[in-house]
């Protein structure tokens, strides 16, 4: 999501990449770390990335929204929504990194709330990028017939539309690490099974939304999940990275950092990977 708060939850034909671009993308992801951070900035950003060891970051934009990125930590730029899909927007992307994620939850209207048809008929400018593409990420249900994604996964087919790898959002409402590593680990296995694509985890952490009011775990049992997924998630081949949701702890119960200083959830996020 593209969330300043967890409140808020949260005509040409395809350009193909020349086989060189291509293989640089692919070998430039093998390269990186798979953990990353979604990040927006604040006091202390560049210092605590840098102390987090990720390899990689987003902001939701096609742009680094100002932060300064530690050296060797690879920014991929990400097209938001119908509205992201301009040609400033477009170049920012491609001046800024060799990635680009897809629309974000397209199937929430809080977020960039678009239909199938309107994805795929706007999907060959992300095209024409020539940059190694990914889906759009959908809030829920990825592995799902007939979903969102799987009708837009079936379209992009049918066009021969390019998309590269399946980027994912998971927010677990059980608490129990175990218990929700496994949760986790079925759904992007399950997703992965569907499409055959390699899968981006771009959001996740313990959140339960079933009320409609946002309840977290303690510190300790968050810090404990990341422990456990983290392995998890490492161990996976076909998860070619993950980021947790999100460095600062300025907001809600899931944040790694206050400034530049981990808290519990950091500490354990940290020492990931």
């Amino acid at each position: 999501m593209r969330r300043r708060s967890v409140l808020a939850a949260l005509l040409a034909g395809p350009a193909a990449l020349t086989a060189g671009g291509r293989a640089n993308a692919e070998a430039s992801t093998a390269a990186v770390k798979k953990k990353g951070v979604s990040a927006w900035k604040f006091n202390g950003v560049t210092a605590a990335m840098s102390d987090a060891k990720v390899g990689w970051f987003y902001t939701w934009a096609s742009g680094k929204q100002q932060i300064q990125p530690p050296a060797g930590v690879e920014f991929v730029p990400m097209i938001w929504g119908p509205g992201s899909v301009t040609d400033a927007e477009l170049d920012q992307a491609k001046s800024q990194g060799t990635i680009l994620l897809g629309f974000n939850e397209p199937d929430m209207a809080g977020q960039a709330n678009m239909t199938v048809a309107k994805a795929l008929e706007l999907w060959p400018r992300l095209q024409s990028t020539g940059m190694r593409l990914g889906a759009p990420a959908v809030a829920y249900g990825g592995d799902v017939a007939g979903g969102w994604l799987d009708r837009f996964m079936k379209g992009a087919a049918d066009r021969n539309y390019k998309v590269d790898f399946i980027p994912l959002h998971w927010y677990g409402a059980d608490f129990d690490a175990t218990r929700a590593t496994e949760q986790l680990r079925g759904y992007l296995q399950a997703t992965h099974n569907r499409y055959n694509k390699p899968i981006w985890l771009t959001e996740y952490a313990l959140i339960d939304f079933s009320t409609g009011t946002p309840r977290y775990p303690t510190p300790a049992q968050q810090a404990a999940f990341v422990k456990k997924s983290t392995a998890m998630l490492e161990g996976l081949s076909f998860v070619q990275r993950y980021a947790w949701f999100t460095l600062s702890a300025d907001r809600g119960g899931t944040g790694l950092y206050n400034g530049a200083t981990p808290n519990q959830i950091g500490t354990a996020y940290r020492a990931a990977g």
